[in-house]
């Protein structure tokens, strides 16, 4: 009798033993793939993104961008500001019905050259300078072959008469050499010229040529912004600020009757308040003497029987009152 062989079975413990194993293996059939490390999901995001901005690009490739809308360079000016201004323009030419240039001049050169020569000094200082210099050098080809010195000599009066003459010399070569010795009656052109700028080239197209133009000096500032007709500081910008308030028509008056009233009354420092015919219309008034007697001390020129700036002045002025300025050296 044979004896029956029994197949050992695995024990517990072996089983115990060996069970982890087949727990692994199914926890890593379980658990999915593992997430890529930074460094792979970055390459991937950059991948991706390039692939989405491609696809944007060539979507709004085809649409062109709006261009943004241009500011206009000055706001347009309320209803009544503009009244407000023209109403006190209005009064301005009943008081100043002669108000012209006060610099004596027969041409447009030498309206040109007399007025770079107004910089840093008096319309009336300028008057009695030129005589001579006029007389010694009549024409553009005369003023361009001078001798440095001897122009030098003659402006002296005017201060900073180096670079005076510089400048009158050299916008003589150019007029000249570029414009057969004539003074062009254009804008650009008259910018070119050395020492010319726009408040220069606008005296002279308006007064030479009868071409519109807004002379802003230092009486144009003050009184505009004291009248609260812009807040701009820059010239070019309240040329154009002022210009909007009124037809191009009456620019190159404007800017007499304004200019008139800042000589006489509407002073730097200590304004006549209380004898301003449109001391109603100004926003600034008190800024100056309000009391009319002591008013009337501070005014100047025709107004207050003194002579005017031009040696030559029109006839209209004479019949004002006005009085003619003295030579140079007479006292």
């Amino acid at each position: 009798m044979t004896a029956t062989i029994k197949k050992a079975t695995p024990s517990k413990a072996a089983a115990k033993k060996t069970a982890p194993a087949r727990t692994t293996a199914a926890a890593e059939e379980a658990v999915p793939a593992q997430a890529p490390t930074p460094a792979k999901k970055t390459a991937a995001a950059k991948k991706t993104a390039g692939v989405k901005k491609t696809a944007a690009a060539k979507k709004t490739a085809g649409v062109k961008k709006a261009a943004p809308a241009k500011k206009p360079l000055v706001a347009e000016p309320s209803t009544g500001l503009v009244r407000r201004a023209r109403r006190i323009n209005r009064e301005l030419a009943e008081v100043y019905p002669y108000a012209h240039p006060e610099l004596d001049f027969e041409n447009p050169f030498q309206l040109l050259v007399a007025t770079v020569l107004s910089a840093q000094t008096t319309d009336l200082r300028v008057n009695q300078t030129t005589p001579a210099l006029f007389a010694r050098y009549p024409t553009p080809e005369d003023l361009a072959a001078a001798n440095p010195e001897e122009v030098e000599e003659i402006l002296r009066p005017t201060g900073f008469f180096r670079a005076k003459t510089k400048s009158v010399i050299g916008l003589s070569k150019a007029l000249a050499e570029e414009f057969g010795g004539e003074v062009p009656g254009r804008l650009e052109d008259l910018v070119r010229l050395p020492g010319v700028g726009r408040k220069t080239a606008f005296v002279v197209l308006g007064n030479a040529f009868g071409r519109p133009g807004i002379t802003v000096d230092t009486h144009f500032q003050r009184l505009v912004r004291r009248w609260q007709w812009t807040e701009e500081t820059e010239p070019d910008k309240i040329e154009a600020a002022v210009g909007a308030l009124f037809p191009k028509s009456e620019w190159t008056m404007l800017s007499h009757h304004v200019i008139f009233h800042g000589r006489r009354i509407c002073h730097a420092r200590k304004p006549a308040c209380g004898a301003c015919p449109i001391a109603p219309l100004c926003p600034a008034y008190g800024e100056g003497e309000t009391d009319p007697e002591k008013a009337r001390t501070l005014l100047k020129y025709e107004k207050g029987g003194y002579p005017g700036q031009r040696l030559n002045p029109p006839q209209a002025y004479l019949d004002a009152g006005g009085v003619p300025a003295p030579p140079l050296g007479a006292g």
